[in-house]
């Protein structure tokens, strides 16, 4: 079982420091939320966790499958079963969600083994098209460019697609509820409930618990100045719900020396 230890991580973006010692054991079959008020460093997390170079980790470790990952690039974490569906994903006019995914899926298998062909045209879209009918899209869905045009539920539908479609073994959620209409965040709920199981892991990071109405955690933490200060069951976000986080900022912000 894949498992994704963070030790005592801080991280800087351009010499400011935003994560400030956070700690995470998340397993595969695990579904955790990630919740906190604006400024916090939620997305600061995620973005870490999958190497982007503007991110500095100063100080800590992010163990994935046993091994120490800081020194891989993005693409290497991909391949070893990372994935992150982005907040804003952006538009590629031009390139058809089937064509990117297949461009996608053909990367890890050459990389993996450099002799490998690729997917055919053909099993591929036997394959595409048995991803969409799980997550209950229309097949002409591919057809489109990626993004471009697409409403919000739109896009974080194509996010879960790329998902389903690259099968990691541990999803880094970053507010997929973000400009979401009920409808739509119902929608994409469901495809995410069906790709969660016991070899997949999920990191979801939000402000609200209207998601994890949908998508029901087993573990709820409550970040706030760079770490997680609490942790507990869904009744935690309940908490949030019904009182804000003010008590959060009484108990734990820092005072000025």
């Amino acid at each position: 079982m894949s498992e994704l230890v963070i030790k005592n991580l801080h991280v800087s973006i351009e010499g400011k420091e935003i994560l400030k010692g956070l700690d995470l054991t998340l397993k595969q079959g695990e579904v955790h939320a990630i919740m906190g008020p604006n400024g916090t460093g939620k997305s600061t997390l995620a973005y870490a966790l999958m190497g982007h170079p503007r991110y500095e980790v100063t100080e800590g470790e992010i163990l994935f499958k046993g091994r120490n990952i800081l020194g891989l690039a993005a693409d290497e974490r991909s391949r070893q079963g990372l994935f992150l569906a982005f907040q804003y994903p952006v538009a590629i006019p031009g390139v058809t969600v089937a064509n990117f995914l297949r461009t996608a899926l053909n990367a890890r298998r050459r990389a993996e083994n450099p002799d490998d062909k690729g997917i055919s045209i053909l099993e591929f879209r036997k394959m595409l098209k048995a991803k969409m009918d799980l997550l209950k899209m229309d097949h002409a869905f591919a057809g489109r460019y990626l993004n471009d045009g697409f409403s919000g539920g739109e896009k974080k539908r194509a996010e879960i697609l790329q998902m389903a479609t690259l099968v990691p073994e541990i999803a880094i959620l970053d507010e997929t509820d973000s400009g979401l209409d009920i409808d739509a965040l119902r929608i994409v709920s469901e495809g995410v409930n069906a790709l969660t199981g016991p070899d997949l892991g999920v990191l979801i990071i939000t402000h609200y618990q209207r998601l994890l109405n949908y998508i029901k955690p087993n573990f709820v933490h409550i970040m706030f100045n760079g770490r997680i200060v609490e942790s507990g069951g869904p009744e935690l976000a309940l908490r949030l719900e019904e009182q804000g986080y003010d008590w959060i900022r009484e108990k734990y912000e820092e005072v000025p020396a």
